[in-house]
Parts: structure tokens; C-alpha cells; sequence
């Protein structure tokens, strides 16, 4: 699947909240990009809580962060309300670039893991097109 164009179902498409041409109802589709660990995790105050509630499949929004004092390719990942971490910043600059041209972006968990005091998060990223 992760190879393959496929239709997003409206859950996505409202996560994603779309407007402009989007908004004429044209079908999207999900464009597979990369899987990586979301960096930061550690830096989360609250993150085992919040990892109490994120589960494979869970869907992420991405946010352009262009200010970002360490990274000016930024891209923050957010499960509900909370920053969870980044897009590894060896990872982020294709992304950030499409981002900035307009192009919609989203992270799928694939997997969540507790070593010690480091939770690991994978997800895989996708365009919507």
C-alpha cells in the first residue's frame, strides 16, 4: 500500500481542512513520501501522556515551522492539540519546500515503542494531491 495512489476518506479530508479548489469536493488522493521517527519526543514535557492516546494509525498534522530557531526547515508534527516533535531535520527540506509551495501534507502512525525514558513514534508522511 505504501507505493500505491489511493482515495482519502472524508475523516482525512476534514483533519486536513482544505479550502480553495479543495473545496469543490474534487477527489484527493494520499501520495506515499517517507517513514521516519519523529524527533523530539523527549523534549515533550507531557509526552507519556499524550502517547497514552496515539495508537497505529493515528493521524498527524503537519505544521511549517519557518521560524524555528534551531531549523529553518521545520516541520512540526501534532496529535490533536499537542506538538509531539519534528520531521527529522536530515528528512525535512523536500518536504518543507512543498510545504511552502502549498502542498498538504499529513503523517500516519506506524508504530509507537517506550525504551527507558525515550518514546519512539514512527509514522509514515503523505502528500495530498
Amino acid at each position: 500500500m505504501a507505493n500505491e495512489l489511493s482515495r482519502l476518506d472524508d475523516n482525512l479530508v476534514a483533519l486536513l481542512a482544505t479550502g480553495g479548489v479543495n473545496s469543490l469536493g474534487l477527489p484527493k488522493q494520499k501520495i506515499y513520501l517517507l517513514s521516519v521517527v519523529v524527533a523530539g519526543t523527549s523534549f515533550v514535557p507531557n509526552i507519556e501522556e499524550i502517547a497514552s492516546h496515539i495508537d497505529k494509525g493515528s493521524l498527524l498534522r503537519m505544521v511549517r515551522q519557518p521560524k524555528n530557531e534551531y531549523d529553518e526547515y521545520a516541520i512540526a508534527f501534532f496529535y490533536e492539540q499537542d506538538r509531539i516533535g519534528y520531521i527529522p531535520e536530515m528528512m525535512n527540506l523536500v518536504v518543507s519546500r512543498l510545504m511552502d509551495a502549498g502542498k498538504e501534507f499529513y503523517a500516519e502512525v506506524t508504530g509507537k515503542a517506550k525504551y527507558n525514558n525515550w518514546i519512539k513514534i514512527t509514522a509514515d508522511v503523505f502528500m495530498v494531491e
